[in-house]
């Protein structure tokens, strides 16, 4: 499964849901992280709503995810994982 994280340097909310993507053990997965500010496209629709994770479909076709909260623990990220790929 691949997971796309779209993201921007700084941002305590995405380096944070990357922390925790990073201690995901039950769910295998491949993650590429899209910085918004290396295309204008991502930038205009994502700015305000970093971070993203969105799932790459059997098409190539992205689905993004329910939008995690900063503070639930890492067991809530595998479980909205498994639920949503």
């Amino acid at each position: 499964m691949k997971l796309i994280l779209y993201s921007k340097q700084g941002c305590c909310l995405c380096d944070g849901l990357l922390a925790k993507l990073q201690q995901v053990k039950s769910v295998s997965f491949e993650l590429e992280i899209r910085d918004i500010n290396s295309n204008s496209d991502w930038f205009d629709r994502y700015q305000y709503e970093i971070p993203v994770l969105c799932a790459l479909g059997d098409r190539q076709q992205e689905q993004e995810l329910p939008r995690f909260p900063p503070r639930s623990p890492v067991e809530k990220l595998e479980a909205l994982l498994q639920r949503y790929v």
